[in-house]
């Protein structure tokens, strides 16, 4: 009996590595399987920078829907948790400053667009005269906010104190999603004082003669009732600095004191 214990201790030990075996042979399978899956284009990642661009848009646009949704819990939660005292003109002032709440009203929209790949002047200028630039943009823009706009937002994407227009390639890129063109350039305020502005810009003056030259698009028209969304983005601030001379309390830009 002793002898047949002593001989079956063996058996098992190699039906142990029977299975080890095994087990090792159906996970390197399991990896050969899904190699092959990705190689055939299951769950591929992106291969090139536009593809890369694309999807880093698709999470953006994913996150932002996140954030509406979030926010929209965190408001109904707080009606039933507490009653909201009434703020006063001011509150309502500084939500629309500071795009947190959507607005409705008069005002206008600026189209920007690159010039038709069938322009006639293609051969005669420079490449870059015939597209719209970040500085077009921005220039459209910057005479919005002087002629008194109240809220504006490019692409439907209401613009905060912390966005950035920037140009990827031929695209724009605005709060982490791309943008083709045409460009609409979206304000609600005093439409009279805001025409004014851009009239009165250089830089926005300057695109329209080469619209008129070489066929950029430009085109502005009056709206009697737009609807501009609020921001639903992150608000974090990456980095900033005061000009020098500027009162990090009061923002106003202090006296230099007279030398003795």
């Amino acid at each position: 009996m002793r002898a047949l214990n002593d001989h079956a201790r063996p058996g098992r030990r190699l039906r142990r590595g029977s299975v080890a075996v095994a087990a090792v042979l159906a996970a390197a399978g399991m990896l050969f399987v899904a190699n092959a899956a990705t190689a055939n284009g299951t769950g591929r990642s992106p291969q090139d920078l536009a593809e890369l661009a694309r999807a880093q848009s698709a999470r953006v646009a994913t996150q932002a829907a996140d954030v509406d949704r979030l926010r929209a819990q965190v408001d109904a939660l707080s009606t039933q948790a507490a009653v909201v005292p009434v703020t006063g003109t001011g509150s309502a002032a500084d939500e629309v400053a500071s795009g947190s709440t959507a607005v409705v009203g008069p005002g206008l929209e600026v189209t920007l667009d690159d010039a038709p790949s069938d322009n006639l002047y293609r051969d005669d200028v420079s490449a870059d005269v015939l597209v719209v630039h970040q500085q077009d943009i921005q220039a459209v823009v910057n005479a919005l906010w002087a002629g008194g706009a109240e809220a504006v937002a490019i692409q439907d994407q209401r613009l905060i104190t912390t966005s950035a227009i920037r140009c990827v390639g031929n695209v724009l890129r605005l709060h982490g999603q791309l943008y083709s063109p045409p460009y609409t350039v979206s304000a609600i305020g005093d439409q009279s004082a805001m025409r004014a502005a851009l009239a009165a810009s250089p830089a926005v003056q300057a695109y329209r003669r080469d619209a008129t030259e070489v066929g950029l698009g430009w085109d502005l028209d009056a709206e009697d009732s737009l609807t501009l969304p609020a921001y639903s983005g992150a608000t974090d601030l990456g980095y900033a600095s005061l000009p020098t001379g500027v009162d990090p309390l009061t923002g106003e830009t202090a006296t230099p004191s007279a030398t003795p």
